[in-house]
């Protein structure tokens, strides 16, 4: 595909789809700006060439078509103007007025998912994005997987696309990942949903040499033979987790759990096995024993992929599994580590190992869907748009 290093950009007026949809807590902080730090090369090297630049993006999940401040761009637009050191301007309303660009000012258009008809790829709206640029370049990995106005229809009426920095720096690593990985290979799934893992699954047991679970998904698969009490799985996922055990015999699930009535950084915490859990007790992280086991085999490993937690890290009390694995990780230098998904680049970055990880992928669903194999049609389309 075309990348903005291919076409001439110098005094264009470009807009940038990135992805800049990170977590702000209640008092507007940004809790990880890490899909942030990773988009700015792009933006960076359009400075340089002294584009004009839009940037576009989502915040969260509104309500299309309706205005809601909790998901407004506003402090990302004084976020990105502190690290770029250029005046950022938050657009509203941009569908219907022309921009006017000002010297070294970078204009930032309010949240995508705000206009109607973004989810649906309306082609009214995808023109009205085409309209305001000259380059249209598509950096949001993480969305790829979307047919979305903003990422796909856009593109197609676009005076002319290419793909950004960190768009193709994906790709680039999830391809070579996929077609040869360093040997031994151990993958972690966590994540509540075995169904919307299943196929992600199966692809890895494939690939990998041993394929750790945790999360609901590992809860699933243990509630074929033990009582888990009022532990997160999903009991219309049994006969996946039947089929997965039965054709895998490289899946490592927990033998023993933390567990707690309630979910708190003040609850009482017990360690048990696995075929000992109380009506009671919910499964929020997993034991020693099972950690020690996870442990032994980072540590034989090459490389190791990492997609979704393996406990309610957010918790103090239910995060000793995923703070061993990242600890494990970062401890041994020959090891190439990938990680991808927002909740386990959360993670990792509340243990400030991020610049100990040799390749994060900002995507979860486009990610996952990725390795599975699965063509994403963005790509797709900016493949076909030579």
């Amino acid at each position: 595909m075309i990348s903005i290093l291919d076409i001439n950009i110098k005094n264009k007026i470009l807009l940038i789809r990135s992805d800049l949809n990170v977590p702000i807590d209640q008092y507007g902080n940004i809790s990880s700006d890490i899909r942030i730090q990773l988009s700015l090369p792009t933006i960076k090297y359009a400075l340089e060439k002294n584009a004009k630049i839009i940037i576009s993006s989502h915040l969260g999940r509104p309500n299309e078509g309706e205005y809601n401040p909790q998901y407004s761009l506003k402090n990302i637009a004084i976020y990105l103007e502190k690290i770029l050191k250029r005046k950022v301007i938050l657009k509203k309303d941009y569908l219907n007025n022309k921009l006017i660009f000002k010297k070294n000012e970078i204009i930032l258009l309010e949240n995508v998912r705000f206009n109607l008809g973004e989810k649906n790829n309306d082609e009214i709206l995808s023109k009205k994005y085409a309209s305001l640029c000259d380059v249209f370049v598509m950096d949001a990995f993480a969305t790829s997987h979307r047919i979305h106005a903003s990422t796909y229809g856009v593109i197609h009426f676009a005076k002319q696309s290419c793909a950004g920095l960190l768009l193709i720096n994906e790709i680039n690593h999830l391809k070579k990942f996929l077609k040869k990985p360093k040997k031994p290979l151990i993958s972690i799934v966590g994540g509540a949903k075995i169904s919307t893992k299943f196929n992600v699954l199966n692809k890895l047991a494939n690939l990998s040499d041993k394929v750790i679970v945790g999360g609901g998904i590992a809860n699933t698969i243990l509630s074929l033979n033990n009582d888990i009490g009022n532990s997160l799985y999903e009991s219309n996922a049994i006969h996946l987790a039947k089929k997965l055990i039965q054709k895998y015999k490289n899946i490592i699930v927990p033998v023993d759990c933390r567990v707690s009535e309630s979910l708190s950084n003040d609850s009482l915490v017990k360690i048990k096995k696995v075929n000992n859990i109380l009506k009671n007790e919910k499964i929020l992280d997993i034991g020693d024993e099972t950690i020690k086991i996870i442990v032994q085999q980072l540590q034989k490993a090459a490389t190791i992929l990492w997609n979704g937690p393996v406990g309610v890290f957010e918790f103090k009390k239910f995060r000793k599994g995923t703070e061993a694995i990242i600890n494990t990780i970062i401890s041994n230098n020959n090891i190439f580590s990938i990680i991808g998904g927002g909740d386990t680049l959360a993670a990792v970055n509340l243990f400030h190992a991020l610049n100990k990880i040799s390749y994060i992928s900002t995507g979860g669903g486009a990610f996952l869907k990725f390795i599975e194999g699965n063509t994403l049609p963005v790509i797709s389309i900016l493949e076909n748009n030579t």
